[in-house]
Order: structure tokens, then C-alpha cells, then sequence
């Protein structure tokens, strides 16, 4: 399904136009962040696209959106979801260790719109209709649901230890990010170079390190436009880790553990793969290609 509601093409035309008086968000990051080179994925998000097609069919559910849900995988897909996020312990960090992994996923890609323009935009339950009239959609049509639940785990409170927010612009991300780690002086980190978008097994390899006791990590939710849903917990350890897949490839993939998961469901399918009780022991996951992780230099 594509969009193509021509009155709010022509709202977003107008809004392009007025947002040049501002700064742009590649010129904000610049200013806010000049220590902090910008990694191409981010860039890449910046490019006009026009509104991204929410395809109903298309599971699209991050890892670590819903820790104090239950979660239903079974057979195989009970180590990662829909996304690709797998489950390990922290003991499990050493070479040699094999896991399969889909550390890529399949979609078109949604832009950042500009702050003044996505400011501007409705984005909660009690306006869905509106944004709903705003695309073009029906509201008992399967894209309507996916926005609507797009929409709903933004609006979820936060768990115990948990700082969350739905940024809809690269400024407001970068203002939510920097202000939980309490500095500007930052690395942004993204699993980057994966060569496939399908689910194999990799190697841990030689050269894992702990890069930071302190992290926000920002997941993509599958909206028209570029939505970030970011959160930061109190105890987490971050890590950088070696892969070699079985094809041969090679990846450096970004992963975070959480030392406290005592909030979790416990019927959380981590629990269920790893066969641990919440809050007994660090719980991992991996990042996958199109979220991000913040962390202080």
C-alpha cells in the first residue's frame, strides 16, 4: 500500500518550505554534537523520500519495545523476533560462540522530516482520526492498525528503570539521547556492514570488548515517516562484538545487556529461550541494522 494523499503532500510541500528559515537538522547535529561524526545511516534518513508504505503484512516489532510484555514465538523464531533481535546471556561472550542471527531486515526506508514540520504533525491516540484523514486511510484498514499501534506502544508508560520517548525528529533525538547520558559529547554506534538480509548462523570472534555501562538505545517503529522510539535503562552494559557468519561475512554488531530485568514479564519469550528467571541474570540482545545505540565517549 502507498501513500498518495495529495492534500497532505502539498501540506508537507508548503511546511518544506517554511522549515529552510530553520536550521537544518544536518547543521544542528553540527552544532550540538561537533565532536560527534555523523554515521551515514543517520545521514541517510535526512534524504526527502516522501512517506514510507506501512505494509500490514510486514512484522516489524523491535526487541527491546514491550520487555513488560508477554510474547507468544515459537520453534525457531523463539530466538529472535520478527526483527532479528537475539537473546544471550552475558556469559555466552566469548569466542567461538555461535548463534543464529538476522541482523538486517527488509524494508522501505522512511526520512526524517524536518523538527518544525513533524512538530507540527499530530502523533497520539486522541488524534488518530485526523492523522488517519491526514494519509488517506481508512480507519478500519490494516495500515490504520499498524499506525494505531505505532502510535499505542509510544504511549505506553515507561517500566521501573526505564526513561522512554518517541522522537519524530533527528533534533528531538538528539536532545532525548544526549540529555540521559548527561553530555554532548557522544558516540552514536549502529550494527553496520551486514551483508544479508536473512537469518544465518555467526561465529563470535576474537576482540569483543565492553564499550559502556550507560546507553540510549533508539529502535525504529514502522511509521510513514521516520519515528524513533528511544529509551534508556539503569543498569545496562554495552558491547561491541566480532561476527563472522557462516557465508563467510563479516560484522561488527552492536549489543546491550541488561543487568536488571526483574520489570520484565516473566512469560517474556527471552526468559522462555534462555531458561532464566527475571531478574536473576543479565539478559543480551543485539542491535540490529536500523536502530541506534548512544553512548558516552
Amino acid at each position: 500500500m502507498e501513500f498518495r494523499s495529495l492534500p497532505f503532500l502539498a501540506f508537507l510541500s508548503v511546511m518544506l518550505v517554511i522549515s529552510h528559515a530553520s536550521l537544518p537538522s544536518e547543521d544542528y547535529w553540527k552544532l550540538v554534537l561537533p565532536h560527534t561524526p555523523m554515521p551515514k545511516a543517520i545521514r541517510d534518513l535526512l534524504q526527502p523520500k516522501g512517506l514510507r508504505s506501512v505494509d500490514a503484512a510486514t512484522p516489524y516489532c523491535g526487541v527491546q519495545i514491550g520487555l513488560n510484555k508477554a510474547f507468544q514465538s515459537t520453534g525457531e523464531d523463539a530466538h529472535y523476533d520478527s526483527n532479528g533481535g537475539s537473546f544471550f546471556l552475558e556469559t555466552d561472550l566469548h569466542p567461538g560462540k555461535k548463534m543464529k542471527l538476522k541482523l538486517a531486515i527488509t524494508t522501505n526506508e522512511a526520512a526524517f522530516l524536518p523538527h518544525q514540520v513533524a512538530e507540527s504533525i499530530p502523533f497520539s491516540s486522541d488524534k488518530l482520526s485526523e492523522i488517519l484523514s491526514r494519509f488517506s486511510l481508512k480507519e478500519k484498514s490494516a495500515e490504520a492498525k499498524v499506525i494505531k499501534k505505532a502510535i499505542e506502544e509510544c504511549e505506553e508508560p515507561a517500566m521501573e528503570g526505564e526513561a522512554k520517548y518517541c522522537a519524530k525528529s533527528l533534533e528531538s533525538l538528539i536532545e532525548f539521547s544526549t540529555s540521559k547520558l548527561g553530555s554532548r559529547n557522544v558516540n552514536v554506534l549502529i550494527t553496520n556492514d551486514v551483508k544479508t538480509m536473512t537469518s544465518q548462523e555467526y561465529e563470535f570472534g576474537v576482540g569483543m570488548k565492553k564499550i559502556a555501562d550507560k546507553a540510549v538505545v533508539c529502535h525504529e517503529v514502522y511509521y510513514p515517516y521516520a519515528v524513533f522510539y528511544c529509551h534508556a535503562f539503569a543498569k545496562t552494559r554495552t558491547y561491541m562484538i566480532p561476527l563472522v557468519g557462516a557465508d563467510g561475512s563479516k560484522t561488527k554488531a552492536v549489543a546491550t545487556c541488561h543487568l536488571d530485568t526483574s520489570a520484565w514479564h516473566p512469560k517474556h519469550v527471552a526468559f522462555k529461550v534462555l531458561n532464566v528467571k527475571p531478574g536473576t541474570v543479565p539478559v543480551c540482545h543485539f542491535i540490529h541494522s536500523n536502530d541506534m545505540v548512544w553512548i558516552p565517549k
